[in-house]
């Protein structure tokens, strides 16, 4: 090289040497000086040094990161990364030095790369395809010019300020033109157990992408985002808390904008440290962008970096950094999604329908978010956590709605982890939730909460249903507002009402095997029966340990007719409990009487929490008596199971007899309608 502070050091895996390759002829073509290992190591160079010598001479270092780089824990090319990372800290932040490079659509989040490399803008070159637009830009940070082709300012849509306008309708044209070809060929040839399983259960659903996740990106609407997991860059990695938290608030706002499409955090978040690509979450989710980031806090400090990504073809359409007081958090957070918002041409409602909620106590935002981490992990020991953190931020902050909201909500899940069973739970989340609405009306989750309490508490549907009509009416992309709704609604209403809700859950929060387990519960319960064994295999093959969907499979195939499949799926459940319910009703359909009243024998003996289900198996065995003795315990010990009561087909011995309608008019149920 014949001026080294002048020249561009590329640093890649061994696997993606071709990809470097590309990008650094493109380079060289445009008469920038690249030092490349492959071609300037000759025999005898101490390689070793001179590598670390060409990291602290040159003027500009790419880093070509990729799924081959993220899934290397070890590698040459992370001591050359660490070496510039650590030169960054001598050299102004005014400068650029960093110039990350993406040969596929690895997103920020599972990429594994240092903070300064998190901190910057990327450019995607697939396969290290380069336009000339960028290396003009590279050119243009080493003060140079460097010779263009015409046109060049068209293929540079990924260098940030190059136009992306021409580029993204190609895009276009060209899906247009697949979408006519598509539809040429096309024209040629537990009960309800909501509260039982919740967020933590629901994140398992997507432990690797779903299978086709690879093919063409289906016709999504320009509208829509997905807002992944921001990464913690802290120095200790201790702010997960509260990087998980700055991503769920900007879903949260994002939802609120009309019009947009932004999957809720269960499907957005169960990619988190997997080292998949932008394009694959994208497919996945059903969206054409994608938004992600980083932030770095220490102390008081914290920097928060964000960009937002076409799925299509990986171009940066916006990125900022903001070097702020963590005090200026929510501020942050309104740039950002007025910055989205504004990419994508929509408006953004006004964010005095968040001030509300907040608080002006940074301490109390901080024990917030730390609660609410905890309460997203959905274990018996996270939710005891969880309860002082709110209470200690409601100390510091007795004004602060959104976590009355949460605490509310807290309750809910710890009744459902067996805490608190005998009502105190859902007391406490009733007078919580009742607290948030008065602070802030305008608040769903107060609403959602209260609903949750009225429901499975108070046995008061239309009050839940009304809190609920309330939550959709604040926030329509809701997803466990349409879940909860679906089941008032199947409940207490029409069935085919009841599938639409469950369907407009899915599609809110397509990777949430919760929600795919209810449709395909509403949809047994509708006679359906085609449908739900049809979308419950497909559940079952994304995740074959997800709780209880082999035991819905199974139910549903005994309302067809199978029981041999039917005690197959049951045997087949890996969830204890799931389990303990489908296996005496397998082995009784199968006339295994023995071993079914052992089954039944077993799951009375530890039935807290399960009273309606053992209530479904007396009823299925055809013992009216002890069946009616279990309903009423399932009634007074508020068995969530117990809004089924209508529709269970294990329990159809049991209607016409007196004592069923006394059952559903101590419950407040109207009968189910005629035409339904």
């Amino acid at each position: 090289m014949s001026d080294s502070s002048r020249a561009v050091f590329i640093s890649y895996a061994s696997q993606d040497a071709d990809a470097a390759r590309r990008i650094c002829e493109a380079l060289r073509a445009a008469g920038i000086e690249v030092w490349l290992d492959q071609s300037e190591l000759r025999g005898g160079d101490a390689w070793d040094q001179k590598i670390r010598a060409q990291i602290q001479d040159c003027a500009l270092f790419i880093p070509v990161i990729s799924a081959n780089t993220a899934q290397r824990p070890e590698g040459y090319f992370r001591l050359e990364w660490s070496l510039a990372d650590q030169r960054t800290q001598r050299i102004s932040r005014t400068k650029t030095f960093i110039v990350p490079v993406s040969v596929d659509q690895t997103p920020l989040a599972g990429a594994d790369v240092p903070e300064s490399f998190a901190r910057v803008q990327w450019t995607r070159l697939p396969g290290g395809a380069t336009p000339p637009g960028f290396a003009q830009r590279v050119a243009t940070l080493l003060g140079a010019s460097a010779p263009v082709a015409p046109g060049a300012a068209l293929a540079a849509a990924a260098v940030p300020g190059a136009p992306a306008r021409s580029a993204r309708a190609r895009w276009a044209l060209i899906a247009a033109a697949v979408a006519v070809l598509i539809v040429a060929v096309l024209i040629a040839v537990r009960p309800w157990r909501l509260l039982a399983e919740g967020p933590h259960a629901a994140a398992q659903s997507a432990a690797a992408v779903p299978a086709g996740a690879a093919a063409a990106l289906p016709a999504v609407s320009e509208k829509s985002v997905a807002v992944l997991p921001f990464t913690d860059m802290s120095e200790r990695h201790d702010q997960e808390y509260f990087s998980d938290g700055l991503a769920e608030e900007l879903i949260d706002a994002l939802a609120k904008v009309p019009q947009l499409r932004v999957p809720a955090r269960t499907s957005s978040f169960s990619f988190k440290g997997k080292a998949v690509t932008v394009g694959e979450i994208a497919r996945a989710l059903g969206v054409s962008h994608v938004l992600e980031g980083s932030v770095r806090k220490s102390g008081d400090h914290m920097r928060i970096t964000a960009q937002l990504i076409r799925a299509d073809d990986g171009f940066h359409l916006w990125s900022q950094t903001y070097d702020r007081d963590v005090r200026d958090v929510f501020a942050v957070q309104d740039d950002i999604a007025r910055a989205v918002a504004g990419e994508l041409k929509l408006a953004l409602m006004s964010v005095g329908s968040l001030a509300g909620a907040r608080t002006s106590n940074i301490e109390a935002h901080n024990l917030y978010l730390q609660a609410q981490y905890r309460v997203a992990r959905d274990t018996v020991p996270d939710l005891e956590q969880a309860v002082p953190l709110y209470r200690e931020a409601l100390r510091l902050d007795p004004n602060y709605a959104a976590a009355w909201a949460a605490l509310g909500y807290c309750y809910t899940r710890r009744a459902a982890n067996g805490l608190e069973t005998t009502g105190v739970a859902f007391r406490e989340a009733s007078a919580s939730a009742t607290r948030a609405i008065g602070l802030d009306p305008q608040l769903p989750e107060g609403y959602l909460a209260l609903a949750v309490a009225k429901m499975q508490y108070q046995l008061d549907w239309a009050g839940g249903i009304e809190a609920l009509e309330k939550v959709m009416k604040l926030d329509p992309n809701n997803a466990l507002g349409e879940q909860i709704l679906g089941h008032l609604t199947g409940g207490t209403g029409r069935m085919s009402d009841a599938i639409g809700h469950f369907r407009r859950s899915v599609d809110l929060d397509p990777l949430n095997l919760l929600h795919r387990k209810y449709l395909g519960r509403a949809l047994h319960y509708a006679r359906r029966t085609d449908e739900a064994e049809s979308l419950l295999r497909a559940a079952i093959a994304e995740n074959v340990t997800f709780p209880g969907l082999h035991y819905e499979l199974g139910r549903t195939l005994l309302l067809k007719g199978d029981a041999k499949g039917a005690l197959s799926a049951f045997e087949a459940e890996t969830d204890p409990s799931w389990r303990s319910f489908g296996l005496p009703l397998g082995y009784f359909a199968n006339h295994r009487t023995p071993e079914a009243r052992a089954a039944l024998k077993a799951l009375t003996a530890k039935s807290t929490g399960s009273e309606f289900q053992v209530a479904e198996t007396y009823g299925f065995f055809g013992d009216t008596g002890q069946a009616f003795v279990w309903l009423d315990r399932a009634v007074t010990l508020h068995d969530p199971g117990i809004i089924w009561l209508r529709r269970d087909a294990l329990l159809p011995g049991i209607q016409a007899d007196p004592r069923y309608s006394a059952l559903l008019a101590r419950v407040g149920m109207p009968p189910v309608p005629q035409d339904d």
